[in-house]
């Protein structure tokens, strides 16, 4: 089976130029006289005129068909072409599809994704996965310039902690052993620094067993940089460069360079998020100082913050009240507090806390005008910023106040080096391999919260899309970040014994950063489901509907990996 080009490799430029085309069976018209029939390739989809000399088998939507034929001048518009056949083969025919392949068709997503195949017939679904290939090649072209090395690590690895739970895999050749696929290849990566490959990337596999949502795969793919003898900057101009390339190649949009950039603790107190959007002006304001009235259920070191919400008081409802209450409780706060600006005065919404009316009257930083809406809430710092700020992203979508097709790209630096969960427990804001911060060092032996990590994230349109870090070069300041993260002797030694071992032997200073390939193509394809842009995704339940994976094996199967099978339903 022959074609001579693909569908949009014609111009207005081929008129009178004889073609043989391949594809399928989009669209079929009887007129009589004429036929016309909309076939699409990967490239694009074009009519078929078919007059009523030319025989013609029976033919049905999504028929594979051979078109013989000669590139024509459309009446309308003038500017656009079609073919005019005068032979047509059919290549393979086509069952009733479940639905009709069309971008304008209403699909259930699991109807979609249980016939994947035929929903990526479609031009839109085929837009997502042909931007990624393009996104995927601009980065292979601009780091095999830059004197990168792709190099693949493996996928059948150690389970090392890393923040999520690993999937697992026995191995048939050691009894009641197993592999885990890797999470992100963070140790190979940095024992090629060690090995002497000063620049390495890879397009890398990563798997992780966690809680699904509209931006989260089980398995996803990053863009995976590692350097050696780079300072901060200099690595940080390199992927700038590198995002600035892609956005020109694959949008055509020029971003201005270099990046700006917000501390941590900037992000969280001005926009509640350690992954801003800053497109629009809504920020938080402290206002603990001016409220010395407040109740008695304000504790030490909590704070008292808001934002003001322009001209809106009048037409907040009490659904959109309840949804704000609702919000307290996820980011563990109390209440959220309403006041309205009434008439150049303030009044509490709900009326319990009238007396704080005068007391924010009075404030005169916080610039209120008549109709603001003031939305206040206390408690601990990071909760009090977090709330706010999930309020704050839906005000802004709810009122429109973030243009279309606008791009706003930073990064977020200066990231504490360990944090508290919920449990009062010390974990690794980043990753345990983060470097800490020289001047910082001094608070090893006082408060190790007041660290700063050198670390960085890649924020744009408010979604991380990577993050990174200079990597810890010494083997002794690796094995005291163990420790503080409360791992035993034992513990180590069993996990990452052979990486302690290898920075023993003249471990370069290094660091790297990890770009979300999905998120990167989903802001420049301007979707908000991950889904979209993967071949072949789960739903949210972790299940490939089209394959009806994870699914069961036979009890041989396990008897054959070594593992004991309990018939005790």
């Amino acid at each position: 089976m022959e074609r001579t080009c693909y569908i949009n490799d014609l111009t207005i430029k081929d008129i009178n130029k004889n073609v043989v085309l391949i594809g399928w069976v989009a669209k079929k018209r009887n007129l009589g006289s004429l036929i016309f029939i909309d076939i699409r390739d990967v490239s694009g989809t074009i009519q078929i005129v078919i007059r009523k000399n030319i025989p013609i088998p029976i033919i049905h939507n999504e028929y594979i068909i051979q078109v013989f034929g000669v590139v024509s001048k459309k009446k309308q518009p003038e500017t656009q072409i079609e073919i005019v056949a005068n032979k047509i083969n059919i290549i393979n025919s086509s069952e009733v599809t479940p639905f009709v392949v069309d971008d304008n068709a209403n699909i259930l997503e699991e109807i979609k994704l249980k016939y994947r195949y035929l929903d990526l017939r479609k031009p839109s679904s085929k837009k997502y996965i042909i931007t990624r290939a393009k996104i995927t090649k601009i980065i292979r072209n601009f780091l095999d310039k830059n004197h990168f090395l792709e190099i693949e690590t493996p996928i059948l690895t150690k389970s090392t902690p890393e923040g999520a739970r690993d999937f697992l895999c026995p191995s048939r050749l050691h009894n009641g052993k197993f592999y885990a696929l890797p999470q992100s290849p963070q140790i190979y990566k940095q024992l090629l620094m060690i090995a002497g490959f000063d620049r390495y990337y890879q397009i890398a596999k990563c798997f992780r067993d966690e809680d699904l949502r509209a931006d989260r795969q089980p398995e996803f793919t990053q863009i995976d940089i590692e350097t050696s003898f780079l300072t901060e900057n200099k690595l940080l101009e390199i992927i700038e460069k590198l995002v600035a390339e892609i956005f020109k190649k694959v949008i055509n949009f020029k971003i201005k360079l270099p990046l700006k950039k917000i501390s941590y603790e900037n992000a969280v107190n001005t926009y509640g998020s350690d992954k801003p959007d800053t497109r629009f002006d809504i920020k938080i304001k402290n206002i603990s100082k001016f409220l010395k009235i407040f109740p008695n259920k304000i504790q030490n070191n909590d704070s008292i913050k808001c934002i003001i919400i322009d001209n809106f008081a009048d037409k907040i409802t009490n659904e959109e009240n309840k949804f704000i209450q609702l919000q307290a409780k996820k980011f563990f706060l109390n209440e959220f507090l309403l006041f309205k600006v009434n008439k150049n005065k303030i009044e509490n919404i709900n009326e319990e806390h009238n007396y704080l009316n005068q007391e924010l009257q009075q404030n005169d930083e916080l610039k209120i005008k008549n109709n603001d809406l003031i939305i206040m809430t206390y408690g601990k710092n990071k909760n009090v910023c977090f709330g706010l700020g999930s309020l704050r992203t839906y005000f802004a979508n709810k009122l429109n106040l973030i243009k279309k097709n606008t791009y706003d790209i930073l990064w977020v630096n200066d990231f504490p080096l360990f944090e508290k969960n919920r449990n009062n427990e010390i974990t690794s804001c980043h990753h345990p391999f983060t470097r800490p911060k020289d001047e910082d060092l001094q608070f090893l032996k006082t408060d190790i919260l007041k660290i700063k990590a050198i670390a960085f994230d890649l924020v744009i349109n408010g979604n991380e899309v990577g993050g990174g870090s200079l990597r810890i070069y010494d083997k002794d300041m690796q094995y005291k970040i163990f420790e503080i993260l409360s791992l035993k002797k034992e513990e180590i030694e069993n996990k990452f014994g052979f990486f302690i071992e290898a920075l023993k032997y003249g471990t370069p200073p290094h660091g790297g950063i990890a770009l979300g390939l999905e998120r990167l193509t989903m802001i420049l394809t301007n979707t908000n489901n991950i889904r979209n842009v993967i071949a072949f995704p789960k739903n949210l339940s972790g299940i490939c509907t089209m394959s009806n994976s994870p699914s069961k094996i036979s009890d041989q199967q396990l008897k054959e990996l070594g593992i004991k099978i309990n018939n005790t339903n």
